[in-house]
């Protein structure tokens, strides 16, 4: 399923305004735990004491790849997000990214579980909206194009930004960062040529 008509565009500028709130240039790593704080979602984990303890031992030690996280709405317009503690920091920043996605593009919802295949959500087209969204947060399609002039592999953009290589292969894909470069360098290649062979 496609976005929606011009909603990159959006996800852009949201994601330029977020940074500007929290005061982080467009080619830094955006911190989601940052973020949350920021729009007043406090963020739990599976430590919580007052837990069933075999369930937190199934979710930690036994499954730990079926629950990634929750977003759970509290009345009258809040939420909470519970996340898997366990899980790989770069992990947990992505699905955290994910989940404040649904929150700023304020996308209504009721429980919503992530795994490690993704949201569960019975609309496609709002997990799509957050998927991208997340990614324009966590690099920007502006620093995915800086990291492609640099000449930085997949790992070092993964690296640079705190997310795993899949997600910083995908934004340099998705952005067309490496062909925009590509393209670049080949014009400059060009007039050079011809700008060396002018009498």
């Amino acid at each position: 399923m496609a976005l929606r008509r011009g909603f990159k565009k959006e996800a852009k500028e949201i994601a330029i305004e977020v940074r500007e709130e929290l005061g982080t240039k467009v080619f830094a790593p955006l911190d989601p735990y940052a973020l949350a704080e920021l729009y007043g979602i406090e963020v739990f984990d599976l430590t919580n004491p007052e837990l069933p303890a075999e369930s937190v031992r199934h979710l930690t030690e036994l499954r730990p790849h079926v629950f990634s996280a929750a977003l759970v709405p509290l009345e009258p317009s809040g939420a909470v997000i519970i996340e898997n503690h366990v899980h790989p920091r770069r992990r947990r920043r992505s699905t955290m990214a994910h989940e404040m996605a649904h929150i700023l593009l304020e996308h209504p919802f009721g429980p919503t579980l992530t795994d490690e295949h993704g949201c569960r959500s019975a609309v496609a087209a709002i997990e799509e909206e957050a998927a991208e969204l997340s990614g324009e947060l966590l690099i920007p399609t502006d620093a995915a194009r800086v990291a492609a002039f640099k000449g930085w592999s997949d790992q070092s953009v993964a690296n640079y930004f705190g997310v795993s290589v899949a997600m910083a292969q995908w934004r340099m894909n998705v952005t067309a960062a490496r062909r925009i470069a590509c393209r670049s360098r080949e014009r400059q290649r060009r007039d050079t040529v011809t700008s060396a062979v002018r009498p």
